[in-house]
């Protein structure tokens, strides 16, 4: 991660909400809103039910209560020898107006006593009986109002309504206000890495998106920019290096060329064999350089195309002993190989340029009279079973504090001042390693020496065939 003072600055970040914040905001509410109305339906409609329910007990009390009044009134009247009178009458209208509803008393013979119907609309009509003495002297009707309550428990379903509405509305408005609040704060690490990337792409490679408190995978997502924008910076770091590594390891054989042809132009050195064998080696260096560069290239950016078979460690290993013995043996540098076939799965012309970096990089580092000692074998591989080559040498070594850096490209220690070289043959030979799915390690120790091991899987044994 970059310094805090790479951030954006954050207070001048407006701070109003924006559409996506909206759109986010507005779904939370419409969820909110749509469990809120669910459950105020399902409240309202158990309530009605309830109440409804209850109004029926209340209603069938009430008839009953009107009917017990009725028979003890017509057995007073009946000992007084008269049957239904005003008197009991309006004693009954008033016992069944407090429980809402109106009453019509009939007769035995189901003629209404007073013959006057409800004045209300009537809703719900309960029947009784008026039985005295074990016989039925008459019946009566209570007709109760459609809304089926009387005055006091209408208010209280009224009350009831109005607080579900009221408490609907609040939780409106709080879901409103968390909706925005959540919203702002899943869409401000989204809002701030937009922003960092505009300031990326006008850019500020400095500009970073910080920690801004997000949560779970708007953190991580904010975090990984970062990664990304550092791992780019050291990228773009490195390629302006490489550049400018480049065009210094091109420039010393370049300079060397110029120099002599213009010498051999002027006439100043004639174009003899020497002159010309120095111009050839300067060539092969400059053909080297580009070869790795090409090579490293195609190996970064996964262009690298292998020709896998079965190979013979032993015979690559041989091949460039051969070529480079000269070299070692014009350098006072003893070369011994331990040479044991083993078979992998690779492409023999890769492999036989990373043998050659290798014994290469032991010539350049070992110094006369020294020894330099390659080894093929079956061992341990990256799966298990396998196959490893090593180089070993008696050479400067490298110290400790420089060991992590020796597979960089064009890192040269502190030993490689004052040897010709480009700093990228060891990073070439862990790339085209790495391609053959193998791995490099790398042993040393200053005055001592240094051992390079690469492993590879062991190609499969050839079916026998059928006798």
């Amino acid at each position: 991660m970059m310094p805090a003072g790479n951030d954006l600055d954050r207070s001048s970040r407006p701070t109003v909400v924006g559409p996506l914040t909206a759109r986010l905001a507005l779904a939370f509410l419409a969820v909110a809103l749509g469990a809120l109305a669910l459950f105020s339906v399902l409240m309202l409609v158990a309530t009605a039910r309830e109440v409804a329910d209850l109004a029926r007990r209340q209603q069938d009390q009430t008839a009953a209560d009107v009917a017990q009044a009725a028979r003890v009134a017509y057995a007073t009247a009946e000992r007084d020898g008269v049957g239904w009178d005003g008197t009991h009458l309006e004693t009954l209208r008033a016992l069944a107006h407090l429980g809402g509803g109106e009453v019509v008393v009939l007769d035995g013979s189901g003629r209404a006593v007073d013959g006057s119907p409800p004045k209300t609309s009537p809703g719900r009509v309960v029947q009784r009986d008026v039985v005295v003495g074990g016989r039925r002297v008459g019946s009566m009707l209570v007709a109760f109002s459609r809304g089926g309550l009387p005055g006091s428990d209408r208010h209280l379903r009224n009350a009831l309504i109005e607080t579900v509405a009221v408490g609907a509305g609040a939780a409106a408005l709080l879901a409103l206000g968390a909706a925005i609040a959540v919203s702002r704060r899943i869409t401000r690490p989204v809002v701030a890495l937009t922003e960092t990337v505009r300031a990326v792409e006008s850019g500020d490679k400095s500009a970073r998106v910080g920690d801004i408190g997000a949560p779970g995978e708007l953190g991580a997502l904010a975090g990984a920019f970062d990664r990304m924008a550092d791992a780019l910076a050291l990228e773009d770091s490195l390629r302006r290096i490489q550049v400018a590594d480049v065009a210094h390891e091109l420039r010393t054989p370049l300079t060397v060329l110029q120099a002599t042809l213009e010498a051999m132009a002027d006439g100043v050195v004639a174009a003899g064999p020497g002159q010309l064998a120095s111009v050839h080696d300067e060539v092969l260096r400059l053909i080297k350089i580009v070869e790795d560069l090409e090579t490293l290239a195609a190996a970064d950016a996964t262009g690298l195309v292998l020709d896998p078979g079965p190979v013979d460690l032993a015979n690559v290993a041989a091949r460039a002993l051969a070529m480079l013995r000269p070299r070692f043996e014009a350098a006072d540098l003893s070369l011994e190989a331990r040479l044991t076939p083993v078979s992998v799965l690779g492409d023999a012309d890769r492999l036989h340029q990373v043998v050659t970096n290798l014994l290469t990089n032991a010539l350049k580092f070992t110094p006369a009279p020294g020894r330099v000692q390659i080894e093929t074998g079956p061992g341990e591989g990256p799966d298990g079973g396998g196959a490893y080559l090593s180089v070993a040498d008696s050479g400067v070594g490298i110290p400790p504090d420089e060991l992590p850096h020796v597979f960089d490209r064009f890192w040269r220690g502190s030993q490689a001042a004052r040897v010709a070289g480009s700093g990228i043959g060891l990073t070439v030979v862990q790339r085209l390693v790495e391609a053959h799915k193998g791995t490099v390690s790398i042993e040393s120790r200053p005055a001592e020496g240094t051992r390079v091991t690469l492993t590879f899987r062991a190609a499969a044994p050839a079916p026998r065939q059928a006798d």
